[in-house]
């Protein structure tokens, strides 16, 4: 088959897999939602949700975080990577949701990136968790990982990556695609000893051990 035939085939057998992918992120709104997206960035989603419960208790939404000490932040996630920074970025993300946007996360890419702490990826995580709004595939870690062991793409660069993929796989599989991929590179496609013999990609993966 086909490249593009090949990659629909892919994204067919993930969505069986996978049928209706979530994040593993804790949250019950979207502001929840998005701040623990900022804090996954080179953190475990399992160290996010470790920490996001006291912060959301003491700050429970945009506007308690737009006023919130930035140390005061910092001293909640400091479990986390680079906290000291996201820190930073949490407050004035607050502050530009509060500002420029009413309170509320607008609901596009091009937007959403214009908030501190959201990048494309993260942008595109947040609008098919909370509004089913595919603009784009996320593209993390296990996606790249999966992508490339697939032979859907050569790049490296997320963005690239991203690109590659928009261009064979079928639009209508792009929501599910990004959480199935990530979920596939997290338990069964993993960077160490994949587990090749329960995966489900097996029989047409060119990386597959067999």
């Amino acid at each position: 088959m086909d490249k593009f035939e090949y990659a629909k085939e892919v994204a067919r057998k993930l969505q069986k897999s996978h049928p209706e992918p979530k994040t593993e992120l804790v949250h019950s709104d979207e502001y929840q939602l998005a701040v623990a997206v900022m804090l996954s960035a080179q953190t475990t989603d399992k160290k996010v949700n470790q920490v996001t419960p006291e912060l959301f208790k003491k700050y429970p939404d945009w506007e308690s975080l737009a006023n919130a000490d930035i140390g005061e932040v910092g001293k909640l996630i400091n479990q986390v990577n680079f906290y000291k920074g996201k820190a930073e970025r949490l407050v004035k993300a607050g502050q530009v949701v509060v500002a420029e946007f009413g309170g509320k996360l607008p609901k596009n890419i091009e937007e959403l990136t214009k908030i501190p702490g959201i990048a494309r990826k993260s942008a595109n995580v947040i609008t098919q968790e909370l509004w089913g709004i595919a603009e784009g595939i996320v593209v993390d870690t296990h996606v790249s990982r999966v992508s490339n062991r697939l032979g859907l793409t050569k790049e490296t660069d997320p963005k690239k990556i991203e690109r590659d993929l928009m261009k064979i796989i079928p639009k209508n599989y792009w929501r599910n695609f990004s959480g199935s991929a990530v979920l596939h590179g997290r338990y069964v496609c993993i960077a160490r000893k994949p587990k090749c013999q329960d995966c489900v990609l097996n029989d047409i993966c060119p990386s597959a051990f067999k």
